[in-house]
């Protein structure tokens, strides 16, 4: 027998997948349009509570369309993809040992490509 706990999704899956719905889009979806885009039988009050969540985070933002919202990203997702680096980052005080660690773990192609940006040579 399966609980409903087991069946839960890892963390941040259905903010992903909302994201890329926003994304494709290209223009401001209510939660009943992202819900229909995703397609996956979420209750449209979930899909509200993830856009809700998401606005609170400065990841999209909304404007009044009827009586609720349509939400749009604020950033692309390379990004928002900068912005959790900078996140993760920001919550150690070890700055110097966590940059040694993340460039100590980069494939040589992106530690070239990351010694280029630094030296702001353009490809």
């Amino acid at each position: 027998m399966t609980n409903a706990k087991d069946e839960r999704r890892p963390a941040g899956e259905l903010e992903a997948a909302v994201m890329a719905a926003l994304w494709a889009a290209g223009v401001p979806l209510t939660a009943g349009r992202v819900q229909t885009g995703l397609g996956s039988g979420l209750a449209r009050t979930t899909v509200t509570t993830i856009l809700t969540r998401l606005h609170e985070k400065g990841v999209v933002g909304r404007e009044r369309q009827g009586r609720g919202y349509a939400y749009f990203p604020v950033q692309d997702a390379p990004g928002l993809t900068a912005r959790r680096m900078h996140t993760e980052l920001d919550r150690d005080t070890d700055r110097e040992t966590v940059l040694a660690r993340f460039v100590a773990e980069l494939s040589p192609d992106d530690e070239q490509l990351l010694r280029q940006l630094l030296d702001g040579d353009k490809q």
